[in-house]
Protein backbone atom coordinates (compact mmCIF):
# COMPACT_ATOMS: atom_id res chain seq x y z
CA UNK A 1 0.00 0.00 0.00
CA UNK A 2 1.53 3.33 -1.00
CA UNK A 3 0.97 6.80 0.54
CA UNK A 4 -1.79 7.68 -1.94
CA UNK A 5 -3.71 4.58 -0.88
CA UNK A 6 -3.36 5.58 2.80
CA UNK A 7 -5.15 8.88 2.22
CA UNK A 8 -8.23 7.00 1.01
CA UNK A 9 -8.71 5.14 4.31
CA UNK A 10 -11.53 6.54 6.42
CA UNK A 11 -10.74 7.47 10.01
CA UNK A 12 -13.10 5.44 12.27
CA UNK A 13 -13.20 8.24 14.87
CA UNK A 14 -14.23 10.76 12.21
CA UNK A 15 -16.53 9.16 9.62
CA UNK A 16 -16.70 12.34 7.54
CA UNK A 17 -12.91 12.49 7.22
CA UNK A 18 -11.35 11.85 3.86
CA UNK A 19 -7.98 10.64 5.05
CA UNK A 20 -6.32 8.74 7.83
CA UNK A 21 -4.17 11.83 8.41
CA UNK A 22 -7.27 13.73 9.61
CA UNK A 23 -7.06 12.85 13.32
CA UNK A 24 -10.07 13.77 15.48
CA UNK A 25 -7.82 14.01 18.55
CA UNK A 26 -6.14 17.02 16.90
CA UNK A 27 -9.44 18.94 16.61
CA UNK A 28 -9.83 22.02 18.79
CA UNK A 29 -13.45 22.32 19.93
CA UNK A 30 -14.94 25.62 21.08
CA UNK A 31 -18.28 26.39 22.71
CA UNK A 32 -20.76 28.32 20.57
CA UNK A 33 -21.78 31.70 21.91
CA UNK A 34 -25.51 31.23 21.39
CA UNK A 35 -25.99 29.35 24.68
CA UNK A 36 -25.47 30.75 28.16
CA UNK A 37 -24.16 28.45 30.85
CA UNK A 38 -23.06 28.51 34.46
CA UNK A 39 -21.66 26.26 37.15
CA UNK A 40 -23.28 25.74 40.54
CA UNK A 41 -21.48 25.37 43.87
CA UNK A 42 -21.20 21.60 43.36
CA UNK A 43 -19.51 22.04 39.96
CA UNK A 44 -22.52 21.00 37.84
CA UNK A 45 -22.70 22.87 34.54
CA UNK A 46 -26.12 24.02 33.35
CA UNK A 47 -26.64 25.09 29.73
CA UNK A 48 -29.60 27.37 29.03
CA UNK A 49 -31.52 27.04 25.76
CA UNK A 50 -34.05 29.67 24.75
CA UNK A 51 -37.12 28.04 23.22
CA UNK A 52 -37.90 30.08 20.11
CA UNK A 53 -40.28 29.66 17.20
CA UNK A 54 -44.00 29.29 16.63
CA UNK A 55 -44.31 25.80 18.11
CA UNK A 56 -42.45 26.82 21.26
CA UNK A 57 -44.54 29.99 21.66
CA UNK A 58 -47.73 27.94 21.41
CA UNK A 59 -46.43 25.41 23.92
CA UNK A 60 -45.46 28.25 26.26
CA UNK A 61 -48.92 29.81 26.05
CA UNK A 62 -51.08 26.69 26.01
CA UNK A 63 -49.05 24.19 28.00
CA UNK A 64 -47.19 26.63 30.25
CA UNK A 65 -43.81 25.42 28.96
CA UNK A 66 -40.73 27.38 30.00
CA UNK A 67 -39.17 30.00 27.74
CA UNK A 68 -35.76 28.65 28.65
CA UNK A 69 -34.82 24.98 28.95
CA UNK A 70 -31.99 23.91 31.20
CA UNK A 71 -29.61 21.07 30.47
CA UNK A 72 -27.70 19.85 33.52
CA UNK A 73 -24.50 18.03 32.62
CA UNK A 74 -23.36 15.04 34.64
CA UNK A 75 -20.07 15.00 36.56
CA UNK A 76 -17.72 14.16 33.69
CA UNK A 77 -19.57 16.41 31.24
CA UNK A 78 -19.39 19.27 33.74
CA UNK A 79 -15.64 18.72 33.97
CA UNK A 80 -15.20 18.63 30.19
CA UNK A 81 -17.42 21.63 29.30
CA UNK A 82 -15.11 24.40 30.61
CA UNK A 83 -12.14 22.69 28.93
CA UNK A 84 -13.80 23.22 25.52
CA UNK A 85 -12.26 26.67 25.18
CA UNK A 86 -10.91 26.86 21.63
CA UNK A 87 -7.35 26.32 22.89
CA UNK A 88 -7.21 22.65 23.85
CA UNK A 89 -7.31 19.74 21.42
CA UNK A 90 -9.54 16.72 22.01
CA UNK A 91 -6.36 14.88 23.01
CA UNK A 92 -5.49 17.57 25.60
CA UNK A 93 -9.01 17.42 27.03
CA UNK A 94 -8.69 13.63 27.24
CA UNK A 95 -5.47 13.95 29.22
CA UNK A 96 -7.20 16.23 31.75
CA UNK A 97 -10.16 13.83 31.99
CA UNK A 98 -7.77 10.92 32.57
CA UNK A 99 -5.99 12.85 35.35
CA UNK A 100 -9.29 13.70 37.03
CA UNK A 101 -11.25 10.45 36.63
CA UNK A 102 -8.59 7.78 36.05
CA UNK A 103 -10.01 4.35 35.19
CA UNK A 104 -13.59 5.64 35.54
CA UNK A 105 -13.11 7.47 32.23
CA UNK A 106 -12.17 4.33 30.29
CA UNK A 107 -12.48 3.69 27.42
CA UNK A 108 -11.41 7.33 27.38
CA UNK A 109 -11.01 8.42 23.78
CA UNK A 110 -13.95 6.51 22.27
CA UNK A 111 -16.20 7.98 25.00
CA UNK A 112 -14.75 11.47 24.68
CA UNK A 113 -15.01 11.37 20.89
CA UNK A 114 -18.67 10.36 21.07
CA UNK A 115 -19.37 13.06 23.67
CA UNK A 116 -17.65 15.82 21.64
CA UNK A 117 -19.47 14.72 18.46
CA UNK A 118 -22.81 14.74 20.28
CA UNK A 119 -22.19 18.26 21.57
CA UNK A 120 -21.43 19.34 18.00
CA UNK A 121 -24.52 17.62 16.57
CA UNK A 122 -26.70 19.57 19.00
CA UNK A 123 -24.93 22.82 18.13
CA UNK A 124 -23.33 23.40 21.53
CA UNK A 125 -19.78 23.42 20.13
CA UNK A 126 -17.86 23.81 16.89
CA UNK A 127 -14.46 22.63 15.70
Amino acid sequence: MNENDMTKIKNPLNPSSKSKKDNFLDYIPIRTEKYLWDTDEEGTVTIYIENKGVFHRLAQMLLKKAKVSQIHLEKMGSFIWPLIDGKRTVYDIGQKVSEQFGDKAEPLYPRLTLYIRTLKEYGFIEY
